[in-house]
C-alpha cells in the first residue's frame, strides 16, 4: 500500500520531467502585428476631432462626409495647405446638427478666419488670423489632432496666432 502511494506521488513529477513528449521550440517570427483602421472612411471624407463626454480622452474622431474628398484630404506624397485649410474650416464650423444631437461639441471659436497650413521638416505649421493662447487644452488638442491625423501620431504640429504660438505638440489621443 505504501509502495502505491510513493509511486502515485512520483508519477506527476516523472510526467513533468519528461514533458509528455513535447519538444521545446524557438520563437517563430511571422511578421508585423495586425493593424485595424479605427476611423474608416477617410477616403470618402475627412476626419475631425470633436469633444465627447463619453470618450476617455475627451476627444472623438468623426468622419465628416464631403462631396469632393480630394478637397479635404491630401495624398501621402505631398501636403496641400489649401486642402488642410478646408479641413480646418469644417472643424471651426463645429459639429453638425446630428453630431451635436449625438453629444459632440467644440471648444474652438466659430470662425471664418483665414487659415494657412504648411508642412516642413519640423512638422506641420498652422497659422490662424486670431489668438491661440486663450484656447483651452481640449480646443488645442482638437486642432492638433485634426491636422495630425493623416500624418500619424508622431507628427508635430505648431499653431501660430496673433498672440503667440502653441507647440510644437503631438496629438494626445
Amino acid at each position: 500500500m505504501r509502495r502505491g502511494r510513493v509511486l502515485g506521488a512520483l508519477l506527476p513529477l516523472l510526467l513533468l520531467a519528461t514533458g509528455c513528449g513535447i519538444r521545446s521550440t524557438d520563437v517563430v517570427e511571422v511578421g508585423d502585428p495586425a493593424t485595424v483602421e479605427v476611423a474608416p472612411g477617410a477616403q470618402q471624407g475627412t476626419v475631425l476631432y470633436f469633444i465627447s463626454s463619453s470618450s476617455p480622452g475627451g476627444l472623438l474622431p468623426v468622419v465628416r462626409q464631403v462631396d469632393d474628398p480630394s478637397a479635404t484630404s491630401s495624398s501621402g506624397t505631398g501636403d496641400d495647405g489649401r486642402s488642410r485649410g478646408k479641413q480646418l474650416a469644417l472643424l471651426f464650423m463645429g459639429p453638425s446638427r446630428a453630431e451635436r444631437k449625438g453629444g459632440l461639441r467644440s471648444e474652438l471659436p466659430m470662425s471664418s478666419d483665414q487659415v494657412s497650413v504648411t508642412t516642413g521638416q519640423e512638422g506641420i505649421r498652422v497659422r490662424l488670423a486670431s489668438g491661440v493662447n486663450q484656447l483651452s487644452e481640449l480646443a488645442r488638442q482638437q486642432l492638433i489632432c485634426t491636422v495630425a491625423y493623416e500624418r500619424g501620431q508622431g507628427t508635430t504640429v505648431t499653431v501660430l496666432g496673433t498672440d503667440g504660438s502653441i507647440g510644437p505638440a503631438r496629438c494626445s489621443v
